[in-house]
């Protein structure tokens, strides 16, 4: 198999049909083997028996029913987990991505480039709720990650198959694939996509998803500087409380044996007061707290890396459409 595309579906009944015949149009011109995977996150709104009844009549289909809306996340992972195309295509299900433009990213992978992000530099969003928060993520993201993209949030991207089987996503953390596969040693690539008004439906985006990118952005900080040692952050963390606590706890000691020895007024003064004696020991434990922390992480981290993976999805049904006719 050429070319997989995972489509994330959840709440499309009004243009799932219309995304079918896109994406059948524009993949059957490759000259290409393909397969479209579309993912069914969930929906209660009669999509799923909708994009049945489109895909039956056309050939290369594959749903994925989910029994429960797992998030995007989890159903682009299922859709990554059933691909079987040496290049994996991923865009969103409301069309505001072009079908068209599957044929722009699939040039760009080479084997110096294994990811190639589409870059919506024309975007037919709302400018105050979708587009300032999205240029002031992306800003942050990339100056986090390493990793300089203008559009993290665009949906349509492309992926070699060795690279996306090597990432695996939690939480929000689809947006940052770009980022991880870096990690795991992907080149990255940009191109302008287009980027079409929404016709049907309504966006499921909103400024209350900003707060859970901000904490997965943290997560993927962490994943990329210190998955495999821990310890090296919380060891940092407990060493800022430890090291003033241990200086601290020794001038308090000083201090005493000044009052023992010389008498000293300020001495005097210092040790009647509880707060600097209970100060350096309340810093000192909160070091050993964060070591103690970094530690347990460290144990966690192997634990993670040698069991079993868990999918973070449940499968309902599935359905594959007839075999195109020869």
């Amino acid at each position: 198999m050429d070319i997989s595309v995972v489509v994330p579906v959840f709440n499309e009944v009004e243009g799932v049909e219309t995304l079918c015949e896109r994406l059948h149009a524009a993949l059957s011109r490759l000259g290409r083997s393909y397969e479209i995977i579309l993912v069914d996150d969930g929906s209660r709104d009669g999509t799923w028996e909708r994009m049945r009844a489109a895909a039956a009549t056309r050939p290369n289909f594959r749903l994925i029913r989910l029994r429960r809306n797992f998030g995007q996340t989890a159903a682009m992972s299922a859709g990554f987990d059933a691909a079987r195309g040496e290049a994996v295509v991923t865009l969103d299900a409301d069309l505001q991505n072009d079908p068209d433009d599957i044929p722009l990213l699939l040039e760009r992978l080479t084997p110096e480039v294994d990811v190639v992000s589409g870059w919506r530099k024309d975007r037919k969003d709302p400018f105050l709720n979708r587009r300032l928060p999205s240029m002031i993520a992306n800003g942050l993201i990339s100056r986090i990650t390493g990793v300089a993209l203008h559009d993290y949030g665009c949906t349509l991207k492309a992926y070699r198959r060795d690279v996306i089987k090597n990432v695996r996503l939690y939480g929000e953390m689809h947006r940052f694939i770009p980022a991880l596969a870096s990690w795991v040693g992907g080149g990255v690539a940009e191109v302008v996509v287009r980027h079409h008004p929404r016709r049907f439906g309504r966006s499921k985006y909103g400024i209350s998803r900003t707060f859970r990118v901000l904490l997965d952005l943290m997560t993927v900080k962490f994943l990329l500087r210190y998955s495999m040692g821990p310890m090296q952050i919380f060891g940092k963390i407990g060493a800022l409380f430890a090291v003033p606590g241990l200086a601290l706890l020794g001038f308090i000691v000083a201090a005493h044996l000044s009052f023992r020895l010389f008498g000293t007024a300020f001495a005097a003064e210092l040790i009647k007061r509880p707060i600097w004696v209970m100060t350096p020991f309340m810093l000192i434990f909160m070091g050993m707290q964060f070591i103690s922390m970094g530690l347990l992480a460290e144990v966690q981290t192997r634990t993670y890396h040698e069991s079993q993976s868990k999918p973070t999805y449940v499968v309902r049904e599935t359905f594959e459409s007839p075999p195109a006719a020869s």
